[in-house]
């Protein structure tokens, strides 16, 4: 496995993540998949990289955060709001 080769693959992963951002969460798993292999071989890890891992990771714990809370709202809402 050449460091060229998986530079190439999160390239492509990248293109996909501007232009399919429906599927975000499974791109992200796949870039997080490839820097571990470089990881696990030793590879140098550009820092860019690194930190958009970091910075997508706090972007989805963000929306999982923000999707609590608007369920913690809904089920307020539906247990207390005046039937008509």
């Amino acid at each position: 496995m050449a460091f060229e080769d998986k530079e190439a693959e999160l390239g492509l992963l990248l293109t996909r993540m501007q232009n399919e951002p429906q599927d975000l969460h499974e791109i992200y798993q796949r870039i997080r998949q490839t820097l571990n292999e470089l990881k696990a071989y030793g590879m140098p890890l550009p820092a860019d990289l690194l930190q958009f891992e970091r910075d997508l990771e706090a972007e989805f714990a963000a929306e999982q955060a923000d999707a609590d809370r608007r369920a913690r709202l809904d089920s307020v809402l539906a247990s207390r709001a005046r039937k008509p």
